[in-house]
C-alpha cells in the first residue's frame, strides 16, 4: 500500500515543471522547520558550534537547510524524469574529464560525497553520462520505502548494494570490473570508525572509503552536487586523489580519511544550508572507540 501510494505521488510530482516542484519545496520546508521540532533542535544545537554562530542566526540557517531537504525530497521523486537528452537542463557538471581520466586508470573509482545538496542526483551526473555507478545505501526502517528508493535509483541506472547483506563484496566486484562506487562518508562511523575533528568536535568517521581505495589500488574522486540560487544543480568534482603507501597501513587509512574528511568539512563549511545539519554525526564519543586495524 504505502510502495503504491510513494509510486503515485512520483508520478504526479513528475508532472509538474520544475520551478513548480521548487516553489512546492519551500512551502514544504517551511512547514517541516515549523512542525518537526526534535529535528530542528537538534540540527541547531549541532550547527551552533561549528560554525560559531548565535542561536537567531543558526535558526535562519537551519530554516533555508530544511527548504533545501524538502526540495531534495521532491527531486528524487521527480527523479524518473532525468534522461540522456535533459540533463544538462537541471544539472551543470564541473570537471568531468576528471572522472573518465579516474575511471580510464582501470581499478574502478571511489567517490567522496555526503549529505549534501540532492545527493540521490549525483548518481545521475555521472550514469546519465554513460558512466557505470553503483552505491553502498542503508536500509530503510520501512521495507516499502526502501523498494521505492531502489526503483527510482533503476530509472537512472544506479546499482545499489543495500548494508546488511553482501554488499562489501559487491562494493569489490564492481570496482574490479571498473564501476564508480559512492560513499556518503559523513555519517557515524561507530566505534570502529576513525575519531577524527569534524567541525570542531572529534566524530567517529567512516573508513571504508579509504579502505577500498587501499584494497583495490583505486582512485578516490570528491564530488558534491550544490543547489544554485536558480534552483537547478551544479556538481563539483575535485582533483583526483590516491591512498598512500608508507608500509603502515593503519597510518595510510587513518591520515587519508583525515585528509578526506578535511575536503568534506570545508565543502559544508562553504555550503551550510545544503548540508543534513540534523543527522546524528558525533553519535559516537571518543570513550567508546575500538581499535581495530587504524590508528
Amino acid at each position: 500500500m504505502l510502495y503504491n501510494s510513494l509510486m503515485l505521488f512520483s508520478r504526479l510530482v513528475r508532472l509538474l515543471p520544475y520551478d513548480v516542484l521548487l516553489f512546492l519545496g519551500k512551502i514544504l520546508g517551511n512547514l517541516y522547520y515549523l512542525l518537526i521540532k526534535k529535528q530542528r533542535r537538534r540540527a541547531i544545537e549541532q550547527m551552533m558550534p561549528a560554525l560559531h554562530v548565535t542561536e537567531s542566526e543558526a535558526k535562519k540557517i537551519v530554516r533555508a537547510s530544511f527548504v533545501n531537504l524538502a526540495r531534495n525530497v521532491l527531486d528524487i521523486f521527480y527523479m524518473p524524469n532525468l534522461n540522456e537528452q535533459n540533463l544538462n537542463r537541471y544539472i551543470e557538471i564541473d570537471h568531468l574529464e576528471r572522472m573518465r581520466e579516474a575511471l580510464a586508470e582501470g581499478h574502478g573509482v571511489v567517490v567522496l560525497t555526503g549529505h549534501v545538496g540532492t545527493w540521490e542526483w549525483l548518481s545521475a551526473a555521472f550514469s546519465l553520462n554513460g558512466m557505470p555507478v553503483t552505491a553502498i545505501a542503508k536500509q530503510q526502517p520501512n521495507a516499502e520505502y526502501s523498494r521505492v528508493l531502489d526503483d527510482l535509483r533503476a530509472t537512472i541506472h544506479v546499482e545499489i548494494f543495500t548494508r546488511g547483506t553482501s554488499e562489501l563484496l559487491s562494493a569489490g566486484r564492481a570496482l574490479k570490473k571498473g564501476k564508480i562506487l559512492g560513499f556518503l562518508a559523513d555519517q557515524d562511523g561507530g566505534p570502529g570508525g576513525a575519531f577524527i575533528e569534524f567541525l570542531g568536535r572529534t566524530a567517529s568517521t567512516p573508513l571504508g572509503p579509504a579502505v577500498f581505495a587501499k584494497r583495490f589500488n583505486a582512485p578516490v574522486l570528491p564530488a558534491f552536487i550544490l543547489r544554485q540560487p536558480n534552483g537547478r544543480h551544479k556538481v563539483m568534482i575535485g582533483e583526483i586523489m590516491h591512498i598512500g603507501n608508507s608500509g603502515d597501513a593503519d597510518r595510510d587509512l587513518f591520515e587519508f580519511t583525515v585528509r578526506m574528511t578535511k575536503i568534506l568539512e570545508r565543502v559544508i563549511l562553504d555550503n551550510p544550508t545544503q548540508w543534513l545539519w540534523f543527522q546524528k554525526r558525533w553519535n559516537t564519543p571518543p570513550e567508546m572507540q575500538k581499535v581495530k586495524h587504524h590508528r
